[in-house]
């Protein structure tokens, strides 16, 4: 059984950093997708940044491309997002998922796995 934990999320200004860990105590990351998305109150789920499978691609929204970093450890036991240059606009809930796959895909619904999501805040 898949069991995702996020941690790391808090309160920082503009212009600061954070960075989100998700882990699964029963398993590690090898051959499957791993994603982070977000949620601002109203809007949809949205794809943040993706880590596919075999470790070697990487895959980022337009809104946070050059900011923000995913990323495993050498186990494979944990994955990060580095999140810099914060902006108001990424407040959110920040959610981690996999997929029973090891492609990245920007549509939540195609997604297997979910954490309880960790609040992010950026004050200006």
């Amino acid at each position: 059984q898949v069991q995702l934990v996020e941690s790391g999320g808090g309160l920082v200004q503009a212009g600061g950093s954070l960075r989100l860990s998700c882990v699964d105590p029963g398993r590690t990351f090898s051959n499957v997708a791993v994603g982070w998305f977000r949620q601002a109150p109203g809007p949809e789920r949205e794809f943040v940044a993706g880590l596919s499978g075999s470790g070697s691609g990487t895959y980022y929204a337009d809104s946070v491309k050059g900011r923000f970093i995913v990323s495993t450890d050498n186990a494979k036991n944990t994955v990060y997002l580095q999140m810099s240059s914060l902006k108001p606009e990424d407040t959110a809930v920040y959610y981690c998922a996999v997929r029973n796959a090891a492609v990245v895909v920007r549509e939540p619904r195609d997604w297997h796995y979910w954490g309880q999501g960790t609040q992010v805040t950026v004050s200006p």
